[in-house]
């Protein structure tokens, strides 16, 4: 009798032991389950927080598709040769206005000094003349013109543009982002975003319906400082 309660009372204790030992197993689970969730948000946060980051820095998700923004294909001219200095402290201090041969202009006669130090932005009030700013091509900069037909959402996104451009390899700092003086001369009908740079064989221009940074992007890959007259030029 005495040795059925001892077996008895083992199968107990080890019925106890058993059961303690799938609740604590249980536990583990449980603590490592709710762990790897955590870490997987973790994760998750820190992979959006660098995409986001990077989709801040991008130029091409700023504005329309290149698809849907009614640019023209880009333009391939020869430069004539015409990098000369115009204006006060030249040898033709009387021009005071360079009748460019495009719209906008992609090359040409310019003043001595280039806009310097440049800034992202210009609006119609503080714009260099566009002679200072084909001195600014010269040096390999971009310039990304503006008309008064451009509506003002589309001008918010070309001053992130302008921002996020700087930064790029492409141009090394050297992106202005300009309103138009229409002085001299009209954008075609439609058109109200111009892209230009001067190149040191050949110089590019291109017209755009609405702002694209996937366009402006294109262009500046394309088409980098380093390829001007002047690269090393401020």
């Amino acid at each position: 009798m005495a040795k059925t309660m001892d077996k008895n009372r083992k199968a107990r204790v080890e019925e106890m032991r058993r059961a303690q030992a799938a609740a604590e197993r249980r536990r583990t689970a449980l603590v490592v389950g709710a762990a790897v969730v955590v870490v997987l948000v973790l994760v998750g946060i820190v992979v959006k927080v660098v995409r986001d980051a990077q989709a801040d820095k991008d130029v091409a998700t700023v504005g329309a598709a290149l698809a849907s923004a009614s640019c023209d294909p880009v333009t391939n001219d020869k430069p004539d040769g015409t990098q000369v200095h115009v204006g006060p402290q030249t040898q033709q201090p009387n021009v005071t206005k360079v009748n460019y041969k495009t719209v906008p202009p992609e090359f040409g006669e310019h003043f001595v000094t280039p806009a310097y130090p440049a800034l992202p932005f210009y609006g119609e009030q503080d714009r260099p003349r566009m002679e200072t700013l084909v001195h600014n091509l010269e040096h390999g900069y971009t310039v990304v013109w503006y008309t008064k037909a451009t509506p003002p959402a589309q001008v918010d996104e070309l001053k992130k543009i302008a921002d996020r451009a700087r930064g790029m390899s492409e141009t090394s700092g050297k992106f202005i982002v300009s309103a138009w003086d229409d002085a001299y001369g009209s954008f075609p009908a439609g058109k109200s975003i111009g892209i230009s740079h001067w190149g040191a064989n050949s110089a590019h221009r291109q017209l755009c319906g609405a702002v694209s940074g996937e366009a402006i992007k294109k262009f500046v890959t394309s088409y980098p400082y380093s390829d001007s007259p002047e690269p090393q030029g401020y």
